[in-house]
């Protein structure tokens, strides 16, 4: 199958269109921020960084940490630019940039996502991490992929029920995280939980401003959802894309979250970068071992 020009497009200089990436300036583990300024907060703990460019919002820096060739890429915010990063990136792994044709032999890329979150349970404190052990999508954009053999069907239908979700919406899914990156990562020090994705900051998240919600108790009623072994801990914008695309396209996908707010009890860290600082190091040095 030869991919047509207008589908996958390429830079002058035969990098992927969005990333401005070639092959060879990745890692096959990559660690996503969605700040382009945290970025460097990462590298900055590298022995070196070999590679770095910028387009956009998408930041990568590719080096060195303890014998480790690491990846940092910044995503930007939503689940519309995970659509484009997890998509470039796979294309660069498993797609013959010269030939447009998909590889026979596919590489899987380990992909983990250290970010900040809002807590959603009063017993997740801010200054703790969360690993999302599924992502619940409520913004719709993996409906447009052919989803059915990454559904968690049971769950998605008990949590349609619990909060009587419009059918306007687009139907909630729920996706599962890499199960081998949550083996390496698991530990006293993570909460775990599933992981709100909304399409949105202020509205679809709850918040009011100036305008008024659609559903003004949705919040209050996902808090208190729970199935089997499922609740909702953290709400925030990247989580279920991340998961959804890395099951469809083969990849290993685990979200780490740094509570920095807790909204039930209204609370706010003291000192948000040092739990983001401290997130990053334990990171770093579980991916060495992986």
């Amino acid at each position: 199958m030869l991919i047509k020009e207008s589908e996958l497009i390429l830079n002058p200089d035969g990098s992927v269109y969005h990333l401005n990436l070639k092959p060879e300036n990745i890692a096959d583990t990559i660690i996503f921020v969605g700040d382009q300024d945290r970025v460097e907060k990462i590298t900055k703990h590298f022995d070196s960084v070999e590679f770095s460019t910028q387009k956009r919002e998408f930041k990568t820096q590719t080096g060195i940490y303890k014998g480790k060739k690491l990846t940092v890429l910044s995503t930007g915010i939503g689940p519309d630019n995970i659509d484009i990063v997890l998509n470039e990136l796979d294309a660069l792994v498993n797609i013959n940039l010269e030939t447009r044709k998909p590889k026979e032999k596919l590489t899987s890329l380990n992909i983990v996502r250290v970010g900040t979150s809002g807590s959603l349970q009063k017993d997740i404190p801010v200054d703790s991490f969360v690993m999302s052990t599924q992502g619940l999508d409520l913004n719709g954009m993996l409906h447009f992929y052919q989803i059915d053999a990454i559904c968690n069907t049971e769950v998605e239908n008990a949590f349609i029920e619990y909060t009587n979700w419009d059918i306007n919406k687009a139907r909630p899914i729920i996706i599962n995280n890499s199960k081998t990156l949550e083996a390496h990562f698991d530990g006293p020090l993570m909460h775990k939980g599933m992981t709100a994705t909304a399409g949105g900051f202020y509205g679809p998240q709850g918040r009011v401003l100036r305008l008024p919600l659609f559903d003004a108790t949705l919040n209050e009623i996902m808090d208190t959802f729970s199935y089997k072994e499922f609740r909702i801990t953290n709400f925030e914008m990247e989580t279920s894309a991340i998961y959804g695309l890395s099951k469809l396209l083969g990849h290993n996908a685990l979200s780490l979250n740094a509570i920095i707010a807790n909204r039930p009890n209204g609370t706010f860290s003291k000192n948000p970068k040092k739990v983001v600082e401290d997130l990053i190091l334990h990171a770093l040095n579980k991916l060495v071992e992986l």
